[in-house]
């Protein structure tokens, strides 16, 4: 009864009031860092060169075109550019705007299939889980496809539901694969293989043969062609090499070989869980175990099909040979319902406070470790950079340690919905702590500084090459691209089509240079002492430990 007192309190004023502040706590610090390479200088480079072109067809990439993902995100920040300018926070708006959302979607959904105070946990789990909360904040692509995914798992799920009317199943049916239309727009063919693969694993598990039928494939499949096909069409019949490239070389080359040199371990992803997860560690494996309950007398389990979900999408990146750590966010909105749903069966009588044991732990282990940070200074990234980023580390383990020590409080009190909320906030402030502190590195892992010292001393018609490097920030901060020299890595596949805009090895660099009147060039510092030896005419304009920035005197 106390527990529900306590979330009738919350929905009179301040769960709106606690709304409020996560809004303003999410989106207030987008603009705080500079672009970090190599992601989000990449995926603000992208959209910036589309809206100086006009070209929102092909995607370029410094000029080169670039096939390797779809382009929705491409479109959103594109958008966002044109309508509020270019900054860290229309660059990072389109991740954090469908993270947000991913809260708000999965509060909801948790809500309407296992009751209010499971959805407001679910809620604030998520909301303080490392991983959702970091990435976020990080101009990629995994957030907005982790959204629209998880989104349109949970929307088959309110479809799918015993007590959903014709009407209402119909139109959580037809949401559900706009969903994974998006989602297939965002990031390529997992918006689509991935939920198919959990509806047959679904229907074997419960021998429920008629699920298959019951989400309506061909109606679906439709909706998702009439959404994804125009574009995919339309960029293969600009671009006759697009197709195979994106639908061999990015899919199966992809998940099948160590061709993008991102192969790791089979275990890689589990210490990848279990530090997302925090600060929810302690609530972890009860959730996973909810997922096994059976409600009787139900023919859809709502719980189970998000448990094949979140272990169908693990193992699958677990056994593709190519690992990023981000690939399983699409599995955190269905860990969060599921802790949602067993915490929510705690009554008074059960306490939570052993479930904030792991965040005290935590934060007091990392508080110890913070001052051990500066011994991983080298040579590109000096002490002193790291001794700034200190400070950051305290406050954040600092605040999951508070965090953790009110929740276990408040637990111990039976104020359950509380104790969530404070462990939550803890988790919340422990990522972006750590998140907004690495801009203490950013001299270092961003192109930001350099550019603006030389970008109004570059006349508009002076070339600028990338020598034997590729610096992913630069572009978008100089707002112009450069001509690449004997460096291809990700850019190969475009070079191939247009290798005009490519020198090929460094001799071709140095006729470019001579006969050029005004030229300007970033190269490594052991590039440009090569360069030195050689006598080229080169002067120094500015550097940092990774770049050196000449041009032609």
């Amino acid at each position: 009864m106390r527990e529900l007192i306590e979330l009738r309190e919350l929905h009179r004023g301040p769960l709106l009031a606690l709304l409020l502040i996560f809004a303003l706590a999410w989106f207030g610090t987008l603009e705080q860092r500079r672009l970090i390479n190599p992601d989000e200088g990449r995926y603000a480079e992208i959209p910036r060169e589309m809206v100086a072109t006009g070209d929102w067809l092909t995607p370029r990439l410094n000029g080169i075109k670039y096939f390797e993902k779809p382009a929705l995100q491409y479109w959103a920040t594109a958008t966002a550019f044109t309508v509020f300018g270019e900054h860290h926070w229309t660059a990072r708006l389109w991740p954090a705007l469908t993270g947000f959302l991913g809260v708000i979607f999965t509060a909801f959904a948790t809500a309407r299939l296992f009751g209010a105070q499971a959805g407001l946990i679910a809620g604030a789990v998520l909301a303080g889980s490392v991983l959702w909360n970091v990435i976020g904040h990080v101009n990629t692509l995994d957030m907005g496809v982790s959204f629209f995914l998880a989104a349109a798992v949970f929307a088959l799920c309110l479809g799918q539901r015993d007590d959903a009317s014709p009407g209402e199943s119909r139109r959580w049916q037809d949401g559900a694969w706009v969903l994974l239309a998006l989602a297939v727009l965002s990031k390529g063919l997992i918006g689509l293989v991935l939920p198919a693969a959990t509806v047959v694993a679904y229907a074997l598990w419960q021998r429920d043969w008629g699920f298959m039928l019951r989400i309506r494939p061909l109606r679906g499949l439709l909706i998702l062609l009439a959404i994804t096909a125009p574009w995919f069409i339309a960029v293969s019949w600009a671009n006759p090499e697009f197709a195979h490239f994106f639908f061999i070389h990015e899919h199966f080359q992809r998940f099948l070989t160590k061709a993008h040199g991102r192969y790791q371990p089979m275990w890689y992803f589990i210490p990848i869980l279990l530090i997302g997860m925090l600060p929810w560690l302690g609530s972890l494996v009860q959730g996973i175990a909810a997922g096994f309950r059976r409600e009787a007398g139900v023919r859809f389990q709502p719980q189970r099909f998000l448990l094949v979900w979140a272990v169908l999408v693990f193992v699958f990146f677990s056994v593709s040979s190519s690992k990023l750590a981000s690939y399983i966010l699409p599995i955190f909105p269905a860990l969060a319902a599921l802790i949602g749903l067993h915490l929510a069966s705690h009554g008074p009588s059960r306490r939570i406070e052993r479930h904030a044991l792991p965040a005290i732990i935590v934060g007091g282990v990392c508080l110890f470790l913070v001052p051990y940070v500066t011994r991983f200074a080298n040579a590109q990234v000096p002490a002193a950079l790291y001794a700034a980023y200190q400070p950051w580390l305290y406050a954040g383990a600092g605040a999951l340690l508070l965090g953790g020590l009110m929740a276990f409080w408040l637990g111990r009190q039976g104020r359950n919905v509380a104790a969530v909320v404070a462990l939550a906030f803890g988790g919340f402030a422990f990522g972006q702590g750590f998140l907004l502190g690495h801009d203490s590195l950013g001299s270092v892992n961003s192109a930001h500084d350099v550019a603006a010292a030389i970008r109004s001393k570059i006349p508009p018609d002076a070339p600028f090459f990338s020598v034997n490097t590729y610096d992913q920030s630069l572009q978008f901060y100089l707002k112009r691209t450069t001509t690449m020299v004997a460096y291809r890595d990700e850019l190969g596949f475009g070079i191939d089509q247009e290798p005009h805009k490519f020198i090929p090895d460094i001799a071709g660099f140095e006729r470019s240079w001579r006969v050029a009147p005004v030229a300007w060039a970033l190269m490594s510092p052991g590039t440009w002492r090569e360069m030195s030896k050689k006598g080229l005419p080169m002067t120094e304009v500015v550097r940092d430990s990774r770049r050196v920035i000449v041009r032609k005197p």
